[in-house]
């Protein structure tokens, strides 16, 4: 268990610097942030997959490749574009917490699943979080925030967009899985990696003949290679060892102990913000991850999971 719990820490202080990537390139937007990750991603699949690439492609039907072209768009390419913007819009700290309540949405979502809870049992830690939810909204408009209240809303949007395509991909890809047994999870992550790799090496292009890729003409060759050096971080961390972490949690843990090892990603995402602005956090902020954290974990303990096969591959 102490493994399980250090292994559950670790992937979450890996998927936390996915919410800091947008704030060290600012200049960079979302689609080529998205574009330049996941093309690092493809290729970390590519070299993965490749030696049992046959074994693999004998057994993936259309179904599979319509599935993993779904879930590639929602769960990667939609998802970090709308987390990008918010970022970029409206900060770390709302964000991260607003996307932090994925394992609530997720049940929600799937309330009609078996094992589902009943969600007479979800009022107090319910209410908890909505208050959470207000008071880092108040946050945001009491800050000053470039732009006014058009980017303030469009941020929240954005953020609350982040969260429902990644509860979207979860749910699904779990459902999914539950009823195609041909590919365990890490296979299933490997295919899904190369599917994303090719998406984006798809919008790589595309922003290159566009006109809005001469926006980007007037960046120095050192924020170049930094935008490279942090795709390929998050590419190989957060895509990859994040995710082979989290299984390894997933293994030791009960699951109603590992769905609460996700709030570690909301704190280092917090903590990473808070470092990178070099402030401490403002009141209406402490209230939200107290209120938000403790919604959630109470969430969480009020759930009988679906086996561990159920659960799904991959993370943020």
């Amino acid at each position: 268990m102490q493994r399980g719990v250090l292994c559950g820490l670790l992937a979450g202080a890996i998927w936390g610097f996915i919410f800091l990537a947008p704030r060290l390139l600012p200049e960079f937007s979302p689609l080529l942030l998205s574009a330049g990750r996941y093309v690092m991603y493809g290729v970390v699949s590519v070299i993965a997959a490749w030696p049992a690439w046959r074994s693999l492609v004998e057994r993936l039907t259309r179904a599979d490749l319509v599935a993993l072209l779904k879930l590639a768009v929602v769960g990667n390419l939609l998802y970090f574009v709308l987390l990008a913007n918010a970022v970029q819009m409206i900060g770390i700290a709302p964000v991260s917490l607003i996307v932090g309540l994925l394992p609530v949405t997720v049940t929600l979502a799937g309330r009609r699943d078996r094992g589902a809870v009943d969600l007479r049992r979800l009022v107090w830690p319910l209410a908890m979080m909505i208050a959470g939810i207000v008071c880092i909204n108040v946050d945001v408009f009491n800050a000053d925030v470039a732009g006014g209240l058009f980017r303030q809303l469009a941020g929240l949007a954005c953020a609350v967009g982040a969260l429902a395509s990644w509860t979207w991909y979860a749910v699904v890809n779990a459902r999914y899985l539950q009823t195609h047994s041909h590919f365990d999870g890490n296979e299933w992550s490997v295919l899904w990696g190369v599917v994303t790799g090719g998406l984006g090496a798809l919008m790589w292009v595309l922003f290159l003949v566009l006109p809005a890729g001469s926006v980007q003409t007037s960046v120095g060759p050192d924020r170049w290679q930094l935008f490279w050096a942090v795709s390929f971080a998050l590419a190989l961390g957060g895509s990859w060892v994040g995710n082979m972490l989290w299984n390894a949690a997933a293994r030791r843990l009960p699951l109603t102990l590992s769905g609460q090892m996700i709030a570690f990603e909301t704190l280092f995402a917090l903590l990473y913000g808070f470092v990178y602005d070099q402030r401490w956090p403002r009141e209406l902020e402490v209230a939200a991850i107290v209120l938000l954290l403790t919604g959630v974990m109470w969430s969480v303990h009020q759930h009988r999971l679906l086996p561990a096969e159920g659960s799904g591959a991959g993370a943020a």
